[in-house]
């Protein structure tokens, strides 16, 4: 099979292997640590991807992505997912698709906490995160979280659907 030569020029990054545990580590949103596997930067823009720990009660608040589309792969543990009009449950193995500009939140119910694989196309979301994680321990102040937010294309809407079940 023949590529135009400009296609195989375009890789601007290697391939690579991270295996259990590794992958840069930081306090997630919604409970638990979070792991960062791939980057804008790693994958050449196309996606981001993390496993995400969501303690039990925890979830991340209503909200939207501007420009990317969002997965799930339930690891291990159950989840609740709301998606627009739908409410979904998602126990181990299930995948998720959520389209950008889809409203959406997720909350764990269970006892245990929920280990998920987090993939978000195009790449980007990072730095929401990693912002996050930099912010003042304690509760965090809306407007931070707005700020934060909109750099990354993501809009804040409402509470954690374990705030309103």
């Amino acid at each position: 099979m023949s590529y135009p030569a400009s296609a195989l020029r375009s890789r601007t990054t290697d391939p690579y292997v991270l295996l259990a545990r590794e992958g840069q580590q930081m306090p997630g949103p919604a409970g638990g640590p979070f792991t960062l596997k791939a980057r804008a930067e790693t994958t050449n823009g196309s996606v981001t991807a993390f496993e995400n720990i969501i303690a039990p009660g925890h979830g991340p608040g209503l909200h939207l992505h501007v420009r990317e589309d969002e997965m799930y792969y339930i690891l291990d543990g159950a989840l609740v997912v709301q998606a627009g009009e739908h409410r979904f449950d998602a126990p181990t193995g299930a995948f998720v698709f959520i389209p950008r500009g889809t409203p959406h939140c997720l909350a764990n119910f269970a006892e245990d906490p929920a280990r998920i694989l987090v993939l978000f196309t195009p790449a980007g979301m990072e730095r929401f995160f990693e912002a996050h994680a930099a912010l003042p321990p304690g509760p965090v102040d809306p407007a931070a979280l707005r700020e934060i937010a909109g750099a990354a294309w993501m809009e804040p809407l409402g509470p954690p659907l374990a705030a309103v079940r």
